[in-house]
């Protein structure tokens, strides 16, 4: 069954829609704490809340009996949706918020196509709300914008009255609806407008970002919710009622005393509430309008006439100025007006911006606002259209590639161009993957790419390495972001192997006990398509190479501190011609971390670097080529192997030819070499690095 838990925050907040699961609803608040809170936290608010709704009602009633409702065209509401983000899923894409507005405006006027499932007994009484929401394209200081903002603070996953402190727009002007990874602990919360006339830096709705839209982080079951929060931001309550100011009690859902409340519209029938979709529920005695925006049920299909009457008064009272939402005047200071057309910018977003040959990808346009001629240009790509807004492109030559698109209209155009913007990865890999040890300066993409999510940190080369002077590493420490950072190779041809396995060098340190971060290895053979989990390492246990906590940021003091692995369970099956890997790195505000010399080769060849011997050392290291190598056993040194990393053997040297105690002069590239020294005490293998000027 469901089980969910939701609490009060303060009183005027509506509480709406706790967070469900998909099979059954249980619904839980602190009614009498929070009331109990507010009265001694903040009695002024009290005297305020009152007054207003008093004069609401009165407003509301009077209207009612004039019987004037709006004809024609709709209530306009200029709205702008704030994303409060850190970086994660809640950061959802323009799209999902264009569905968001898209489903409101279908139901507010009754244009959703399940209307036509609305029970017999209530069709007459369905309603077109007369009410429509528009994207803000000006902002209050005039500037053209999209109607979206973003915001990175990790207020997010509260989701409280807190982040209307982040940014708010006059809310006499637009209606602010924040995203937010959390909704303190619900779907969505609003003020009612006696209470957001009262705190009016409140005025607003919060709304979790998995409850926006019918796609992205959300799902069509919960298109209705943002719907829901708008009715009360109109003044609507629950069908089952409460949350009547100045009473100041909360009526939790399905009680058999919500019989004794009224939600103070008429054609609404008294009811319980419903948590489950019983359409033929009579629980106080009448047929019950499950299918309502403002019940718990979710199969809402209809507001009520009534409920439409209600909305409009608001909409025309001065209180928490609704009445100035729709004005000419504001309409046109916000650009929601149906003649002022304004473009801003030509900009797309695209179904992924790394690809192998042959893989298409969707660009859409997302201009703002409407543009209604444009025209595409994708560098190495062959599009199925250069005009319309979707287009579907493929590349068939490996590279990095521009993209440009310009949008017209009435004489306006905007032309955007990002060069290197999509890049397109060979359908069959490179053999002989060699190991990337990172000693590059900057770090050179020719084996990895480095996904961008447009957060402020990300893997970067660092001068901190694992016998070698440089890795790869995520600020972690000073981010205090949490999010996943992630690095993948290209596609590497490993068909011809019998087994594959993947080698690291890590290192890591706790900041707090509490820290669970990860970091995740996985394997793809479709081009990044699908991903399969190799091997996790938790912050609190494999992954950390210190046993304690290092509260300040973490960097590595010595090759004591880091650990290596070999990830052995690669199955057959990726042994295609085009294996890709990713690592993942899941931050939440811990300390850094650092990869280092990544080898993904035959396990046979491999092994040439599984011993590493104390006693043999290599002076200078890194060197220009010219080296000693001081062993205990060098009277016994039968050879000297030079080996490449991915295992390809470069020199050798027979102890009879040279003197292994004095100085060895190589003529080699710059870059990081295994040498396998064998003696008569055994095989002992270490690291070259050669540099050159």
């Amino acid at each position: 069954m469901f089980t969910t838990q939701f609490k009060l925050s303060f009183l005027g907040i509506l509480l709406l829609f706790p967070i469900l699961s998909i099979h059954a609803q249980n619904f839980s608040c602190g009614t009498d704490e929070n009331l109990h809170q507010l009265m001694v936290n903040r009695p002024d608010l009290r005297p305020g809340i009152i007054r207003a709704d008093q004069q609401l009602r009165i407003f509301t009633q009077e209207f009612e009996q004039a019987s004037t409702p709006k004809s024609g065209d709709p209530y306009i509401i200029p709205v702008v949706f704030h994303v409060i983000h850190n970086y994660g899923a809640e950061n959802i894409s323009d799209a999902q918020i264009l569905d968001a507005v898209k489903q409101v405006n279908l139901q507010y006027r009754k244009l959703n196509s399940d209307t036509s499932e609305i029970v017999t007994a209530f069709q007459s009484i369905a309603a077109d709300a007369g009410i429509e929401i528009r994207l803000a394209q000006l902002d209050p200081d005039g500037n053209c914008t999209s109607g979206i903002t973003r915001t990175a603070s990790t207020l997010t996953y509260i989701g409280d009255h807190q982040v209307k402190s982040l940014i708010q727009w006059p809310p006499d002007k637009y209606l602010n609806v924040y995203i937010c990874s959390e909704a303190a602990g619900l779907a969505g919360h609003a003020l009612l407008p006696a209470a957001a006339d009262t705190i009016p830096e409140w005025d607003g709705i919060v709304m979790q970002h998995s409850y926006i839209g019918t796609f992205g982080t959300s799902d069509y079951f919960r298109r209705t919710v943002l719907s829901h929060e708008i009715g009360h931001y109109l003044n609507l309550q629950h069908i089952w009622g409460g949350n009547n100011v100045p009473d100041f009690y909360y009526l939790p859902v399905a009680q058999a005393a919500n019989c004794s409340h009224d939600d103070e519209v008429s054609d609404t029938p008294l009811t319980i509430g419903w948590q489950t979709c019983n359409l033929n529920g009579q629980s106080c005695g009448s047929l019950d309008n499950v299918q309502n925006y403002m019940d718990y049920a979710y199969c809402a299909r209809m507001f009520t006439e009534g409920q439409k009457t209600r909305m409009h008064a608001c909409l025309n009272s001065p209180i928490a100025n609704r009445n100035n939402l729709w004005t000419p005047q504001n309409l046109i200071a916000t650009g929601t007006d149906d003649l002022t057309f304004y473009l801003c910018e030509a900009r797309w977003s695209s179904s992924k911006k790394t690809a192998c040959v042959g893989d298409p990808i969707e660009f859409t346009d997302v201009s703002f606002h409407g543009p209604r001629v444009r025209s595409w240009s994708f560098e190495g790509g062959t599009a199925s259209s250069i005009s319309d807004s979707v287009v579907t492109v493929n590349y068939t030559t490996p590279g990095f590639y521009d993209v440009t698109l310009s949008v017209t209209h009435n004489g306006q155009t905007k032309t955007k161009t990002l060069e290197n913007h999509i890049h397109i990865l060979p359908e069959e890999g490179q053999t002989n993957f060699t190991s990337e040890s990172f000693e590059n300066i900057p770090t050179t993409e020719s084996q990895l790419t480095i996904i961008q999510k447009g957060m402020p940190f990300n893997w970067e080369n660092t001068n901190s390495g694992f016998e070698s002077n440089r890795s790869l590493f995520v600020n972690g420490y000073e981010a205090s972001t949490t999010g996943v950072y992630e690095f993948e190779t290209y596609p590497i041809d490993v068909s011809g192997e019998s087994a594959v396995v993947i080698a690291f060098d890590f290192a890591y340190a706790q900041k707090q006990t509490g820290n669970l971060e990860f970091l995740r290895v996985s394997t793809s053979t479709d081009c990044g398509e699908t991903w399969n989990i190799r091997k996790s390492y938790l912050g609190s246990s494999s992954l950390k190479t210190v046993s304690e906590l290092r509260t300040d940021a973490f960097y590595p003091a010595n090759d004591s501190e880091w650990k290596s692995d070999v990830i052995t369970n690669i199955p057959v099956s990726a042994l295609t011609e085009n294996l890709r890997v990713k690592f993942s790195f899941e931050a939440k505000s811990g300390n850094n971390i650092f990869i280092d010399n990544i080898q993904i080769m035959n396990p046979d060849v491999l092994q040439l670097s599984d011993l590493k011997a104390a006693d043999f050392v290599l002076f200078p290291n890194p060197s220009m080529g010219v080296f000693q190598i001081q062993s205990a056993y060098s009277e016994a040194i039968n050879s000297l192997q030079i080996y490449e990393m991915n295992g390809q053997l470069v020199k050798t040297y027979i102890g009879s030819e040279t003197n292994f105690n004095e100085t060895v002069s190589i003529d080699l590239s710059a870059g990081i070499y295994l040498l396998s020294l064998h003696t008569e005490a055994g095989v002992f293998h270490h690291k070259l690095q050669i540099i050159r000027n």
